[in-house]
């Protein structure tokens, strides 16, 4: 639910309390009014970890940071007066307001002191926030394409929050594992990070609200979501792979797609660069090059495109050609960026310039006729370039949001695009973010994982990076063979090349070619495990990669790791990034861990020496987590070739309960939005010498092809399996199993051990049992 933030009320007075430094109340028990020397504050609670202070009188969100349509539900409140202070009470904090100190502190349910703000200082335009000595701090950005530095995921010192140059990410969002965040209303905020402060101001403009959040990493990112927005899921197509390229023409796009197909290497994106356009022409900006691509204008290509599977997605600039008929149009209603001036353009060597898509009529006019015959034709994706050459934090943002709004405008099918830098907000426009013109080389390729792990960090869920590397020299065949393998485990998973340069798979001969094709198959057999985090991102916040701090927020091993990260809940990666590379050391972290492709246990909490193919690359150091749930699907050449109309689901049950939700939709459209989606939550836990396996009833409209699950639990296998009273009938075989028209069970060996196989109907509620004896050596 979308609307506008509710204002705040004023509160009436409290006699108690010296009028100069009061706190009112009135009968809605999630708001005070916080009285200072220089003026009076206003607070409300938005949600049971959300506290928002505010400068009277402030009723708008500054900048796009806060989502102007955000709704928040009343909550549960207790209040109580202890002494002079307020105290107010949600499931998730308490706030004790202190008014002869100006002091607000947050705490803990359970009374543990997180933060306190002293407000007294907040009509100056700073903010100042104390905290624990030593606690950890992360978010406020990353760095760029060509900081040479490694970088880590830690912030400390003075830290400018910006959306930044080629591939950085920002937002004025800091937060700690230590149990709070910090939000401010603003852009180019600067924070000043000690051991035991955080203070905030703008540059631009005082900052006049700030939100304090309260919870472990996965709430404090939910609550991000509800004051910032939600990012629209992407088509599920993107779950998938794509192949970017500069300099190529509509036969060289024909030639390279049959190709994937016939070597049956999955694909299901090809984004084609300045190319597809009629650039330096009238509206070139925004239609195709009939020259390169004769049958774009037509629709023939799209047909013959999807015939195939494949996408087609393009290339957009922020730029346009001034002495054409839509630059004249720029100049007559005044569209142009005033930080922009008139320069000659890299590529037509005319003269070109910056439109101003902060302007709404900018932004409105830019998806024009043009661009929707475009659309209509096969151009379904925006690859959105340079506009962070404005230095405008708001550029990108908003050039996307012109994509995005004019986009769902002209049809029901969803957005995409990747763009060259990130500030918060951003995601609300189905923006993903890439890490810029990076070079080639190993050195580059592991300074890719701090870039992607701190995007994370500032709510930039969609990251993906130009797999092989941009700029020259060509990568050697075992770079690209490892990126292939980095980018699989990566959100958006693509190659991309400078002006010339190919980026398939047997361009780097043939061992580089069978370890990226099974790289490639791996990431698509793992499509419904990745698209249930892609709705997870959606109603949460958190999105398929997790840094390691966030899901050990305990942990102080984890705190400033880049070597490895979450993907989902229940798988850990850590790609090779040395070339050459025999071994490789791996801390894990505690618990018990199972290689994805040995099927060898790990206890965590110490360090592991991994053995690594340098000859053949074919290795990913990936690793199961006990408790994991990980639905898989047959590798298809594409996203939707066949339905899937049954899920293998490997389960590696622990003493805990866990979970995983499926999900499903048409994978197309925003009918999910309407409540048309399919998610069934499934559940495992250990208990001694039983597991325990529940589904519950799914939730939405939609009605997908799926039939069945086939759980494959592993450990000790089962003597017989219950649905609740009733004995399942057990088969020979899983092949047997598989083909059988009924529900039931089967017993049978793979790669990890003993696995007792388990078929369900999926959409139906069950409550299985699976008993177990130890098996027999």
């Amino acid at each position: 639910m979308r609307a506008r933030l509710l204002a705040l009320a004023l509160l009436c007075a409290t006699s108690a309390i010296p009028a100069a430094l009061a706190a009112h109340v009135d009968a809605s028990a999630d708001r005070m009014e916080l009285a200072v020397p220089k003026g009076k504050l206003e607070l409300r609670l938005l949600a049971p970890g959300i506290v928002q202070l505010r400068i009277d009188g402030t009723r708008e969100p500054a900048t796009p940071v806060i989502d102007p349509e955000a709704s928040f539900d009343p909550v549960d409140v207790k209040r109580e007066q202890q002494g002079s202070e307020q105290v107010m009470r949600s499931q998730q904090m308490t706030l004790r307001w202190n008014p002869q100190r100006a002091e607000l502190r947050v705490e803990s349910p359970d009374g543990r002191l997180l933060i306190s703000a002293n407000v007294a200082h907040a009509f100056d335009g700073g903010w100042s926030i104390r905290h624990a000595k030593g606690d950890p701090q992360y978010g406020i950005g990353g760095l760029n394409a060509f900081d040479p530095k490694a970088g880590d995921l830690l912030r400390q010192g003075k830290q400018l929050a910006t959306a930044g140059s080629q591939g950085h990410t920002g937002a004025p969002f800091v937060w700690s594992t230590a149990g709070y965040g910090v939000l401010a209303d603003a852009e180019l905020a600067q924070f000043d990070l000690t051991a035991t402060d955080i203070t905030v101001h703008a540059k631009q403009q005082p900052v006049r609200t700030i939100y304090l959040f309260a919870g472990q990493p996965s709430a404090l990112f939910a609550q991000l979501r509800l004051v910032s927005g939600a990012a629209p899921m992407f088509p599920k197509w993107a779950m998938g792979f794509t192949n970017s390229q500069w300099g190529i023409d509509q036969k060289e796009a024909q030639a390279l797609v049959e190709t994937y197909r016939a070597k049956h290497i999955p694909i299901d994106n090809f984004t084609f660069d300045f190319d597809w356009k009629a650039w330096g022409e009238d509206m070139g900006e925004f239609r195709w090059n009939t020259d390169t691509f004769p049958e774009g204008p037509d629709g023939k290509l799209k047909q013959w495109m999807d015939a195939r599977g494949m996408h087609m997605t393009g290339i957009m600039k922020p730029r346009l050609h001034v002495d054409t008929v839509e630059g004249r149009e720029a100049t007559q209603h005044g569209y142009w960026l005033a930080q922009s001036k008139v320069a000659p353009d890299y590529f037509s060597h005319k003269p070109v310039r910056d439109v101003d898509f902060d302007k709404p009529e900018v932004r409105a006019w830019f998806f024009n006729g043009a661009l929707k015959q475009s659309f209509d034709t096969g151009i379904v994706g925006w690859w959105n370039d340079e506009a962070d050459d404005s230095g405008v934090d708001t550029q990108f943002l908003n050039m996307q949001r012109a994509m995005y709004d004019g986009q769902r405008a002209h049809s029901d099918q969803r957005v995409w695009s990747i763009n060259r830098n990130f500030y918060l907000g951003s995601q609300r426009y189905a923006y993903g973010v890439w890490s810029g013109d990076i070079q080639s080389g190993f050195a580059s390729m592991a300074n890719q994982r701090q870039r992607m792990l701190t995007a994370f960090n500032v709510g930039a869920m969609h990251w993906g990076m130009d797999g092989g590397g941009f700029k020259a020299p060509r990568p050697s065949d075992e770079n690209y063979a490892r990126w292939i393998e980095f980018s699989a485990f990566t959100p958006v998973f693509r190659v991309h090349g400078d002006f010339g340069q190919k980026r398939q798979p047997w361009v780097y001969g043939p061992i580089a070619e069978k370890a990226a094709t099974d790289a490639i198959r791996l990431r698509y057999s793992l499509i419904p495990y990745i698209y249930g985090y892609e709705y997870q991102n959606h109603v949460t916040g958190v999105g398929l990669v997790r840094p390691l701090p966030f899901a050990y927020p305990d942990d102080p091993a984890q705190c400033d790791r880049i070597d490895a990260w979450m993907f989902g809940e229940y798988l850990l990666v850590s790609p090779v990034v040395e070339q050459g590379q025999t071994s490789k050391r791996l801390k894990l972290p505690k618990g018990r861990w199972i290689d994805w492709f040995d099927g060898k246990a790990y206890e965590g909490g110490r360090e592991v020496t991994l053995a690594l193919d340098a000859k053949g690359w074919g290795d990913i150091p990936l690793f199961i987590r006990e408790g994991a749930i990980i639905p898989q699907q047959p590798v298809m050449d594409y996203v939707g070739q066949h339905p899937v109309t049954s899920l293998d689901v490997q389960v590696f049950p622990a003493d805990s309960q866990t979970r995983f939700d499926i999900y499903d939709d048409d994978g197309e459209s925003y009918a999910y939005e309407k409540g048309a989606y399919f998610v069934q939550p499934l559940l495992v836990q250990r208990e001694g010498a039983r597991v325990s396996v529940r589904t519950e009833a799914p939730k939405g409209s939609f009605k997908p092809a799926l039939h069945d699950y086939v759980l494959a639990v592993h450990g000790p296998v089962a003597n017989s399996v219950h649905h609740g009273d009733q004995p399942l009938p057990v088969f020979d075989s899983v092949d047997a199993l598989r083909n059988a028209t009924t529900e039931g069970w089967a017993r049978g060996k793979d790669r990890f051990g003993e696995v007792t196989y388990v078929k369900l109907e999926a959409g139906k509620v069950h409550d299985i049992q699976l008993d177990t004896v130890a098996v027999q050596q």
